[in-house]
């Protein structure tokens, strides 16, 4: 093993599993995460260790501050001290409509798990960090993962654009206070990506990208997603941190 340990939250299944899964390949050990008595968290964890990975299943609710710290603990005591957190656990709306429509029980869902869980998990990761001896041989960073819509407005979906507008600017703040200490953040944002959550829309999502919303017509899969996921874990970009990579085949490019 490389010595590098990654938490990654969300990761039963869609990006969160093909991040975990590349960051096995790139050598690291990972501590998966979905709700208790997940049966997809306790699949993901068995599939990796059938391909030989190094991994542990840590169970707990990302809006709980309390078992967030308690799963970093558990999270090192099964594989060692972390070196990166990949924060992916996200939920989308609860009824698509107009932003005049919006209810408070959605929006309030929304800030709690794509923006202030993110906040709260990046905190206690890096006190973790900054109270310990780290090995300067070692890459550590966080990896936040957002969205497009951290950028463009969805009319339909407008307490989840806020939302990751939001976590955006969790990545931006922890960069500044964490690039001083070599603790590298960035902010991955996918773009049209099949998932179990674009499930229902994907069709249209498809239709959209040949038509040209994307420079690359074709929405993208969740393994591209890992692979941007564990480059940027692994250092693969050196000398670089606050990046927001905006992982959508181009579809934010301004164009006339």
């Amino acid at each position: 093993m490389s010595g590098q340990v990654a938490l990654v939250t969300g990761s039963g299944r869609g990006i969160g599993f093909a991040a975990a899964r590349a960051l096995v390949q790139e050598g690291f050990a990972v501590a998966l995460n979905g709700p208790a008595e997940d049966a997809e968290l306790a699949r993901a964890v068995a599939q990796l260790r059938a391909e030989g990975g190094q991994v542990a299943g840590v169970a707990f609710d990302v809006t709980d501050r309390a078992a967030g710290e308690a799963a970093l603990a558990r999270a090192e005591a099964a594989l060692g001290p972390l070196t990166t957190l990949v924060n992916n656990a996200g939920v989308g709306v609860m009824r698509r409509g107009d932003p005049l429509d919006v209810a408070e029980d959605s929006f309030d869902r929304c800030i709690a798990v794509n923006t202030r869980a993110m906040f709260f998990l990046c905190q206690s990761f890096a006190r973790r960090l900054l109270a310990r001896d780290r090995d300067p041989a070692l890459f550590h960073a966080i990896v936040n993962v957002t969205s497009s819509n951290a950028v463009a407005v969805a009319v339909p979906r407008s307490e989840y654009c806020v939302s990751k507008a939001g976590a955006a600017m969790v990545s931006k703040a922890f960069a500044v206070r964490l690039g001083p200490e070599n603790i590298a953040v960035y902010d991955v944002q996918p773009g049209l990506i099949a998932t179990d959550m674009t499930a229902p829309v994907i069709a249209q999502y498809e239709e959209r990208a040949r038509d040209g919303l994307t420079l690359i017509p074709r929405v993208g899969q969740p393994e591209e997603m890992g692979r941007i996921i564990a480059a940027l874990a692994s250092g693969k970009l050196p000398y670089t941190t606050g990046q927001a990579i905006s992982a959508d085949a181009g579809m934010l490019v301004p164009r006339f």
